[in-house]
């Protein structure tokens, strides 16, 4: 499934709610079903600078597909990171780079989010995509 088709699917899960609150709780429904990281990834290095929690996030490139890996130590951070590891990781490198996630915005996360957990969302993208154009180029 694409980028493009992932958010498609994210949008129609999101529309079956109409009040933030019930946006919310699925969010941190989302961050539930992350699986745990490894503990050698929670380190300072994997550390997202720019968030309100602590976001590790962690990337290797299998078969020529990023794969994430995630964890934030609060249950909003820990949904943004599971909704963002959905969208992208299993993809290869360049379309990680290009994607838009104009999902974010047509779901209203980034407008709903406290100003220092929105500067936090697009820390954590910028990285994926730094993540993805490293390991584009290390390939």
């Amino acid at each position: 499934m694409s980028i493009e088709q992932k958010e498609c699917e994210l949008i129609g899960e999101f529309n079956q709610f109409d009040d933030w609150m019930d946006k919310y709780e699925y969010l941190i429904d989302c961050g539930k079903s992350l699986p745990e990281m490894a503990a050698n990834y929670k380190c300072d290095e994997n550390i997202i600078k720019g968030c309100q929690s602590t976001v590790w996030l962690y990337a290797e490139l299998v078969e020529n597909k990023v794969i994430f890996h995630g964890a934030a130590d609060s249950l909003i951070a820990r949904g943004i990171v599971a909704l963002l590891i959905r969208l992208l990781s299993g993809e290869n490198p360049e379309d990680i780079v290009h994607a838009k996630l104009e999902s974010l915005r047509t779901i209203g996360l980034q407008e709903h989010l406290s100003p220092t957990r929105s500067n936090g969302l697009v820390a954590m993208v910028k990285q994926m995509k730094m993540y993805a154009l490293g390991l584009n180029i290390a390939k």
